[in-house]
């Protein structure tokens, strides 16, 4: 399941423009060393679009869209996934969800036990 951690008190993953927000999304140790896991974005209208993906090596990879903005981790103790995202815009408003990276069929068949888990974010300008 998604959350937004920050801002905290946030009501309806509501963020200002400008600001920055952070989502946590629990994982799990195996999914996370057979498969990478990402975080992705489906904005009103659009379809789903991978933001930021974590290989199982560690490396990062970022969707245009959000590079220099975003930093994806992963948190070994927790087995939690975060994604900071800063310099917040408008066209930053989507559902976010985090999900197996599509390393091969099997992680992307996992997948679709990820997309009903997704979190709002508005940002207002």
């Amino acid at each position: 399941q998604v959350e937004l951690v920050e801002p905290g008190g946030v009501s309806g993953g509501a963020v200002q423009a400008g600001g920055s927000l952070k989502l946590s999304c629990a994982t799990d140790k195996y999914i996370f060393g057979g498969c990478g896991m990402g975080w992705y974005r489906q904005s009103p209208g659009k379809e789903r679009a991978m933001l930021s993906m974590l290989r199982r090596d560690g490396t990062a990879i970022y969707a245009d869209s959000v590079k220099g903005r975003a930093t994806i981790s992963l948190d070994d103790s927790k087995d939690t996934l975060y994604l900071q995202l800063n310099n917040l815009n408008p066209e930053d408003t989507a559902t976010y969800y985090c999900a197996p990276a599509p390393t091969n069929d099997y992680c992307s068949n996992l997948q679709f036990n990820y997309w009903a888990e997704g979190t709002q974010v508005t940002v207002s300008s």
